[in-house]
C-alpha cells in the first residue's frame, strides 16, 4: 500500500548547524511488509518509521523512530495513524501497543481503542 500526498514546500532556516528541511513536503506513506514496518517519507527520505510483529491475532507496534533533524513536526503521529488505519481496514489484528510512543498515541486517540481489543471475524 502506498498513498501519496503532495503539499507545497517552502524551506525553513538552518538552525544549530542542521541543513535546511522543507516545513511541509510530498509526503509518501508505505506498508512494506516484508521488512515488518509502515514507513513515512519526506523529500524521497524515511522521515518516520512503525515497526511491527504479527502473532496470531495481534500486531505488537515494536518501535517508532523519527529522523532527528525532522522530529518535532508530528510525523510520528501522522505515520501511526496510518499503521493504525491500515490495521483497521485491512485486517483482523488487534494492536498491542508494545512501543511506549503508540501507547501515547492510543491514550491521545480513545476514540480508537476498540483496536486493542481482539477482533470478531464478521459472519460471511
Amino acid at each position: 500500500m502506498l498513498l501519496r500526498i503532495g503539499v507545497d514546500a517552502h524551506v525553513t532556516p538552518e538552525r544549530s548547524g542542521q541543513p535546511a528541511y522543507p516545513e511541509t513536503m510530498a509526503e509518501e506513506y508505505a506498508h512494506e511488509p516484508d521488512a515488518h514496518r509502515y514507513v513515512l517519507r519526506s523529500a524521497g527520505q524515511i522521515a518516520s518509521v512503525v515497526d511491527y510483529t504479527v502473532l496470531g491475532d495481534s500486531i505488537s507496534m515494536t518501535r517508532t523512530f523519527t529522523n532527528p533533524n525532522l522530529r518535532g513536526r508530528g510525523l510520528a503521529a501522522k505515520i501511526v495513524q496510518f499503521a493504525v488505519d491500515d490495521v483497521e481496514k485491512n485486517t483482523k489484528y488487534h494492536v498491542v501497543p508494545m512501543c511506549w510512543y503508540v501507547a501515547q498515541w492510543f491514550d491521545e486517540h480513545p476514540e480508537r481503542a476498540d483496536l486493542l481489543k481482539p477482533r470478531q471475524a464478521s459472519a460471511s
